[in-house]
């Protein structure tokens, strides 16, 4: 089993959650971050006064599939969160040894 963290664009959340569904990706968890990578933040102007916001808001997107799953899922997100311009995200693959659903004690990819 693999964790895939995904870090994306606000806006493309439901293009992401849509896609991931199509391929059949069960459950998800979703976090709001901040944080900048390339991107660097940028200058807004408030009531007449520049201001440097370093971080910027992103949602952090994070499943655990089989490793079967692992290549569709991904596609499925760098398709959906694409805009073509810095800052679009990163998406990270961790191993994944054991997984346990709390209610029933199911182990294993039988828990996912």
């Amino acid at each position: 089993m693999k964790k895939i963290e995904a870090i994306v664009r606000p806006f493309r959340l439901d293009d992401v959650r849509e896609a991931l569904a199509e391929i059949g990706a069960k459950g998800m968890t979703i976090s709001e971050v901040k944080g900048y990578g390339r991107q660097k933040g940028h200058t807004e102007l408030y009531r007449g006064s520049e201001y440097q916001i370093d971080f910027l808001p992103k949602i952090k997107v994070e499943i655990v599939v089989a490793d079967t799953m692992v290549e569709q899922v991904v596609d499925a997100i760098m398709k959906s969160a694409r805009t073509g311009q810095v800052g679009d995200g990163k998406i990270f693959i961790f191993p994944v040894d054991d997984v346990i659903r709390v209610r029933t004690g199911e182990s294993g990819e039988s828990a996912l």
